[in-house]
């Protein structure tokens, strides 16, 4: 039985019960997501419900909801878990949106382009501190797992500004910001989820090493979509990447090649690519570069690596469900 998260994410559930718990989960994080962004400030009650409203594909909750199922997935507090790693995805879009001076998020004008950069990044700072207010009543652990991880979030950030330091190679130092900034949420998406839920000590540290692998492919699918995608297709236009001058996987390995064929290529890579002409002159020579099957090859990796970790879990539908992800987040790319 195919499950699609309110916006998007979706996984195959050959058992029943667990499809119909998590659908309804799902309807409960939407409900209390709405709750816990009002404010009795109008401006920020509505800038804090923009993105909410907008959508997204909700995987960070569905992957909590999913973990928890690993333990007691009734058991209080799982709920909460789920909308608070959802808080701190979105505090981040509205911070991210700023420092890329963003027009648009999720098919909607961004909160930066519709009010101004002070009201976005306050705006995220409030989801930010929604989310904590949520954690203490989780416990000091979750507390503790939230601070941790936006730290490494900020850590992920920085890293990626400041660019690779002296010796480091791009590809790495790459893939390493993918961690700290995708990878460390999604993990404590799973990790949150099951660690409420009561799972064993050893289920909750394998579902959380799960999340961080998962995340690292679920944002290398997302890079070539980017690429790959044709108008309409994935909700994003294709190029969005290139055009800001963002270095994903495909393009760094462009770069590393020193082939006289990618010359072109790794011009205009190089250069600005806000001209529409150009931007489709570069997507054009990247879609057939010997690159994207090389990036296509790392996503694999990742892939692979997921299910072997996904495969320490116990049997049972949880453990079945959260293999389907693997596939998913492959098949996404077409």
């Amino acid at each position: 039985m195919q499950v699609r998260s309110r916006e998007g994410a979706v996984f195959e559930a050959a058992d029943p019960a667990l499809a119909t718990a998590v659908r309804a989960g799902l309807d409960t994080v939407e409900e209390r997501l709405r709750e816990v962004v009002a404010s009795a400030h109008p401006m920020l009650s509505e800038a804090a419900s923009h993105l909410v409203a907008a959508g997204g594909k909700r995987f960070r909750p569905l992957l909590a909801l999913l973990a928890a199922h690993l333990g007691d997935p009734d058991a209080p507090g799982v709920v909460d878990a789920a909308v608070v790693v959802e808080l701190t995805h979105l505090a981040t879009l509205y911070h991210d949106d700023v420092m890329d001076e963003a027009d648009v998020r999720r098919g909607a004008q961004s909160a930066n382009s519709r009010w101004t950069n002070t009201v976005a990044i306050l705006t995220g700072d409030f989801l930010f501190a929604r989310a904590s207010d949520l954690t203490a009543g989780l416990g000091t652990e979750a507390t503790h797992l939230q601070a941790q991880t936006f730290a490494r979030l900020v850590e992920g950030q920085i890293a990626e500004t400041a660019g690779p330091g002296a010796g480091e190679e791009p590809v790495a130092h790459h893939l390493q910001v993918v961690a700290d900034k995708t990878g460390s949420l999604i993990a404590t998406s799973a990790r949150l989820g099951a660690l409420i839920a009561g799972a064993p000590a050893a289920d909750v540290d394998t579902v959380a090493r799960f999340g961080e692998v998962i995340g690292v492919a679920f944002q290398l699918s997302d890079d070539l979509i980017d690429v790959l995608s044709e108008t309409g297709d994935s909700g994003k236009t294709p190029g969005t990447d290139l055009r800001e001058g963002i270095h994903t996987l495909p393009v760094l390995l462009v770069l590393a090649s020193d082939d006289a064929a990618s010359a072109r290529l790794r011009e205009l890579l190089a250069g600005d690519l806000s001209d529409d002409a150009l931007l489709a002159e570069a997507l054009t020579l990247l879609r057939v570069h010997p690159a994207m099957a090389q990036a296509r090859e790392r996503l694999s990796a990742y892939v692979g690596q997921a299910r072997d970790v996904v495969a320490e879990l116990p049997p049972g539908p949880a453990r079945d469900a959260l293999a389907s992800l693997t596939d998913f987040v492959l098949a996404r790319t077409g």
